[in-house]
């Protein structure tokens, strides 16, 4: 056999699966970050634009928390379990409820950042050779 002939050789390690990227799991994650961390701060902090929808006097916070929910329901269509879906609005929850006291509820949701906590459960949980997609 020459160089160009022999089999490939063995290193024991099994090949890793690389599936094709997830148009659904990539909105997810451009809302995720355009709802808390699309603007740098000076200092280098980032925030999203869902503190600043919370500025809105009584449709601020709902019309966060919608678009929030939306990530939940594109999570359960990506097959996440049930548990970390209740987990996920759970965080929507704690950031809407307490979004709506006036100055500290906006800070609260510019450092609770409850969509990139959301993003982090569903990468961490999603499987695509096991989920719909």
């Amino acid at each position: 056999m020459t160089d160009q002939q022999q089999p490939p050789a063995i290193t024991g390690h099994a090949e890793r699966i690389v599936y094709p990227a997830n148009p659904r799991l990539e909105r997810i994650r451009f809302l995720a970050n355009l709802l808390d961390t699309c603007i740098v701060l000076p200092g280098g902090y980032r925030i999203g634009i869902d503190p600043i929808l919370g500025l809105i006097p009584g449709v601020g916070d709902i019309i966060g928390a919608v678009l929030s929910l939306y990530l939940v329901r594109e999570a359960s269509k990506l097959g996440i379990r049930r548990w970390i879906l209740v987990k996920m609005v759970g965080n929507i929850a704690l950031e809407a409820l307490l979004g709506t006291v006036p100055v500290i509820g906006d800070a609260f949701d510019a450092v609770w950042k409850a969509n990139v906590r959301n993003l982090r459960l569903i990468e961490l949980h999603y499987s695509p050779g096991r989920n719909a997609g």
